[in-house]
């Protein structure tokens, strides 16, 4: 398992929609991971070639910190990441928010432990296993249950 926490603070916004100067009020990063676990579905937002926003619902598995997602040869978002693999994804929610900012990469090498913990994942929650053809890799996330007192960011490396 990795135990990875990453680095938490504020996000920059403006200081006019009334978020905290302090860290007091800051999301937990156990609370993040539970949401990205049991989430259904995730919203993948990737980039076409010419720059406009693709926005697509998919199934997911949040393992190890980070996010693997399917996609054939075919479809749009894997063309835009072959492209560019910039990445956002962002839970169904708007009020209880967690929203990743990274990059997707090609799954294809992922230890076969970590397979099969997808497959449980996808089990659990779709009825049927399937495997990741990527996996997005965190920058950062941004985390609150209530706004404006609990905007958080997490960042990694």
């Amino acid at each position: 398992m990795n135990t990875l926490v990453p680095r938490r603070d504020r996000p920059d916004i403006p200081k006019e929609y009334g978020v905290p100067d302090t860290d007091e009020g800051l999301v937990e990063w156990p609370w993040v991971v539970e949401q990205l676990e049991k989430a259904r579905n995730y919203w993948l937002i990737s980039q076409y070639p010419d720059g406009r926003p693709h926005c697509v619902p998919s199934w997911g598995a949040w393992v190890e910190n980070k996010l693997y997602f399917s996609g054939g040869d075919m479809t749009r978002h894997a063309k835009n990441l072959a492209v560019t693999p910039g990445m956002i994804a962002h839970l169904e929610s708007g009020d209880q928010v967690v929203i990743i900012y990274g990059k997707a990469v090609n799954a294809s090498n992922t230890p076969p432990e970590i397979m099969k913990q997808i497959e449980k994942a996808y089990v659990e929650k779709y009825g049927a296993g399937e495997g990741a053809t990527y996996a997005l890799v965190p920058d950062k996330i941004l985390a609150w249950t209530t706004y404006p007192t609990t905007p958080t960011r997490f960042t990694f490396g």
